[in-house]
């Protein structure tokens, strides 16, 4: 979906921005759809539908009883980074029963952000493990939510195992900028972990 290079159309000196695929993942209730229509410049796709009693004793509702909806297929939105960059991001369902889903979203994902609730960080294990087994560069962002416990970035990183080289970032998914800057900072590490294989 990514070009390498901006191109010029013809009779003109106006660049077509390079078009980016962002997966925006995590455990149930993390807030993924939140943060596509937080920080999307456009009216976002969303499946989210009423949760029945059909999920009863299948999705686990632990620490989000209150949640009434749920994403069912997928999340989409857009925002532009600069005149070069624009990102279509894609949130993943969260439920284990939708992770069959994943492979057809996640390709063509120039990288990933990795929504973390504290609360219930366990449910964000597989994306974690999604992404490393399938070397997609992503970041973990720390959803922090209203009674959860503040821990610190690094508390975070060792709870999850993941490398020193991925940002692990603290942020609310309501807030269009700090949405926005856990973008950057994707694209940024994005750049970064890629410059060794462009200039070998």
């Amino acid at each position: 979906m990514a070009s390498a290079d901006s191109e010029i159309r013809p009779g003109t000196q106006e660049a077509i921005p390079q078009a980016v695929k962002i997966i925006v993942a995590g455990g149930f209730g993390a807030g993924k759809t939140t943060m596509v229509a937080s920080v999307s410049e456009i009216t976002p796709l969303s499946t989210e539908e009423v949760m029945t009693e059909a999920s009863q004793g299948v999705d686990d509702l632990g620490g989000v009883e209150n949640k009434t909806t749920t994403t069912v297929a997928l999340d989409f939105g857009r925002i532009t980074i600069n005149d070069d960059i624009v990102l279509y991001l894609f949130g993943t369902p969260g439920q284990d029963r939708f992770w069959f889903m994943w492979d057809e979203l996640a390709e063509g994902a120039l990288g990933a952000v990795v929504l973390a609730d504290t609360r219930r960080l366990d449910t964000c294990f597989h994306a974690v493990d999604y992404f490393e087994r399938r070397g997609v560069p992503f970041v973990v962002a720390v959803n922090r939510f209203e009674g959860s416990t503040p821990y610190e970035a690094e508390e975070v990183r060792e709870a999850l195992d993941v490398p020193a080289e991925v940002p692990v970032l603290m942020a609310d998914a309501r807030e269009r900028e700090s949405a926005k800057e856990v973008l950057v900072r994707l694209v940024t590490h994005v750049i970064h972990s890629r410059s060794p294989a462009l200039s070998g």
